[in-house]
């Protein structure tokens, strides 16, 4: 059984996917935030596929939840643009955009991606 959290961010998580759709232009940034942990991938809509992911679960340094989020987003703009991807959609998936996931969204910026 959902809580009532859980089924009110899937119905913003449905709202924001009914206009945020990746292309091949301009693939979308998904992010997915555990109590531990944050990922956060690139996809292509079009095609179905994941095409850059990054997570928090291979930092081992001793750094609080919203500076490896900050990596996280480094990284993923990092291999984005090693496979020649600047514009990116972002799809916060229902998260409000604060904190870790306003961090991971910084350091992509940081990292070169453009949305």
């Amino acid at each position: 059984m959902l809580s009532n959290k859980t089924r009110k961010r899937n119905k913003i998580k449905a709202r924001i996917r009914g206009r945020v759709s990746g292309t091949p232009e301009a693939l979308r940034l998904s992010v997915f935030r555990s109590n531990k942990e944050i990922y956060a991938q690139l996809i292509d809509d079009v095609r179905g596929t994941t095409i850059v992911a990054a997570s928090s679960a291979n930092i081992e340094d001793k750094l609080n939840k919203i500076e490896k989020a900050n990596l996280v987003g480094k990284a993923l703009a990092e291999k984005a643009t090693q496979a020649g991807i600047v514009k990116v959609v972002f799809d916060r998936n229902g998260y409000l955009y604060h904190g870790r996931v306003k961090s991971l969204a910084d350091g992509a910026r940081e990292g070169g991606l453009k949305f």
